[in-house]
């Protein structure tokens, strides 16, 4: 015969001394009767009585209609709409005449200047950095708005007459309008011809170039150009016609960037922003962009 199997004696927490069970046992095992200490349950009432309180006071159960409002009427989203409110007549104060004042005379007034430029900052960040980047540096096709290289003029007067009605803007009538013929596309000028204006070019910007092809391509650029760029190349702001005698360069100043510029010419387009933002807003925005250096 088999010797029996030996059992494994059972824990009776009472038999040890201990807490006792809780009559519970499974497999051998025995729930010990462990009650929790006083100090906790206490605690976790007082938990529980605290929550029905907050019920009772403040927003918390949904309803079909929304929400209890609770007793004290109290609402984050009403407190936030408040301290926009305030905030706004915070920021309002310092710019009070804003809208009245002649451009002109907004620098001449340092505390209204230093707050349109603080809240022109803001809005370029939402509206204008997408073209205009995060630092107005601007990219091809984009002007940089930290230099002093403006095409249609840097003046407060100028600036603002350029957010308001926008560069070559379909639906304002008084957009900024220039331009300029595609002599390659037209059959204005042969390919030779344009080769010669585009060392002429990089001749007044002090690029390296070809001098006999710069000597002829000045005497096109004088019979073609020279009416909107200048004779030099000094630009026309009047005309939305860009400085080509330095180093700044909307589209680029390479030989083949040039070659494409003269060739299909270039349009670009910038919303009429009197459509979308308010006057002050506007203003501020001018502010700002003429404090960024390059404001004339």
């Amino acid at each position: 015969m088999s010797p029996e199997p030996t059992k494994t004696p059972t824990h009776s927490g009472s038999d040890a001394g201990g807490p006792g069970t809780t009559g519970h046992e499974w497999d051998g095992i025995q729930e010990l009767n462990n009650p929790l200490p006083r100090w906790w349950l206490w605690i976790f009432y007082a938990c529980i009585a605290f929550a029905l309180v907050w019920m009772v006071l403040y927003p918390a159960w949904p309803t079909p209609g929304g929400n209890t409002k609770g007793t004290l009427g109290y609402s984050s989203r009403a407190d936030v709409e408040q301290q926009m409110k305030d905030l706004e007549v915070a920021r309002a104060a310092p710019l009070k005449g804003l809208e009245q004042m002649a451009l002109a005379d907004i620098p001449k007034n340092p505390a209204i200047m230093a707050a349109a430029v603080e809240g022109g900052r803001s809005a370029f960040k939402v509206h204008c950095i997408q073209c205009h980047g995060t630092g107005a540096a601007g990219g091809k096709g984009y002007p940089n708005l930290n230099d002093d290289d403006w095409i249609w003029g840097g003046s407060m007067e100028e600036i603002h007459a350029t957010l308001v009605n926008g560069i070559r803007y379909h639906g304002n009538d008084n957009t900024r309008q220039s331009m300029m013929p595609a002599f390659g596309r037209d059959g204005l000028l042969t390919p030779a011809q344009i080769a010669d204006v585009v060392e002429h070019v990089r001749a007044i910007s002090r690029q390296e170039h070809n001098q006999a092809m710069a000597a002829r391509g000045a005497q096109t650029f004088a019979e073609q150009c020279s009416s909107c760029h200048g004779l030099a190349g000094e630009g026309n702001k009047t005309f939305g016609a860009p400085r080509l005698s330095d180093g700044i360069w909307l589209y680029g100043g390479d030989r083949a960037s040039l070659t494409a510029t003269i060739t299909n010419a270039r349009a670009g387009v910038m919303p009429a922003w009197n459509e979308r933002l308010s006057e002050a807003t506007i203003r501020k925005l001018t502010a700002y962009v003429h404090s960024l250096g390059g404001g004339e």
